[in-house]
């Protein structure tokens, strides 16, 4: 069965269960352990880190045949802490692994330029900057992400085996601007570690003069970090959806 969770962030130390430390699949596995009464492994299509939010957190679960759907979203947010919902619980294929069946996911990224941004009401899930950033520039950044490139100038060194190239496709990738500031969202097959936070801070930058206006296009490709601008905040990071082929859904679902 798919679980889709929503999750504020901020009270966790991540997705990825962790000894002494609250994560979301900790309370989640600990709220499936009490409606099925056995232990149950909770899978994520992927980990976020602490502070990083989720709208569409896709977890793979195997429970008891009595289980339906509803039943058992019903039933995990009645026990469920109050910074996590099921937002939905589909039934699917017998061989469905919420991570390697994925082929895309999509994040998206708040950036508030405004005096109102430190307001206690945006400042938990914007980022709020002091500097105003050029849409135009924002703009020209996110379009050289589309299609397939090495991202391993915007990853943690280390995180992924020496071996990976860092490949990744980008499906779609662009800024809006929104009463208040900017939103960045991006859908690629594969993200690496902090690969949104660092495209943020550097995009940020160089739309702030901080930096080349072409800092993105000249990264790209990059053997190592070292030039990229320092990652932006957690806080302000949502994972909106993890999409499937569609034949993977049970049509009784």
């Amino acid at each position: 069965m798919q679980l889709v969770l929503h999750y504020d962030g901020a009270g966790f130390a991540g997705w990825q269960r962790q000894p002494r430390e609250r994560t979301v699949q900790g309370e989640l596995e600990d709220a499936l352990g009490h409606i099925c009464a056995r232990p149950v492994a909770a899978l994520g299509a992927g980990r976020t880190d602490a502070g990083v939010h989720a709208r569409g957190q896709a977890v793979g679960v195997r429970v008891p045949e009595r289980w339906t759907p509803a039943a058992l979203r019903r039933a995990l947010n009645g026990v469920l802490p109050r910074d996590v919902w099921v937002a939905a619980a589909h039934e699917m294929a017998p061989a469905f692994h919420a991570r390697f069946d994925a082929i895309s996911r999509r994040y998206s990224y708040y950036i508030g330029t405004d005096d109102a941004a430190r307001s206690p009401f945006r400042r938990r899930v914007e980022w709020a900057l002091d500097r105003a950033l050029d849409p135009r520039i924002l703009a020209m950044s996110a379009a050289v992400l589309c299609g397939e490139h090495c991202f391993r100038a915007f990853a943690v060194k280390g995180t992924a085996p020496e071996r990976d190239r860092h490949r990744c496709t980008v499906a779609r990738a662009e800024w809006r601007e929104r009463i208040g500031g900017f939103v960045f969202e991006i859908e690629a097959n594969r993200f690496l570690h902090h690969m949104v936070r660092f495209l943020v801070g550097t995009m940020a930058d160089a739309a702030s003069g901080r930096r080349e206006a072409d800092a993105i296009a000249v990264l790209l490709g990059v053997d190592d970090n070292s030039s990229t601008s320092a990652p932006a905040p957690p806080h302000a990071l949502f994972l909106d959806a993890v999409i499937y082929p569609r034949d993977l859904y049970s049509t009784t679902s």
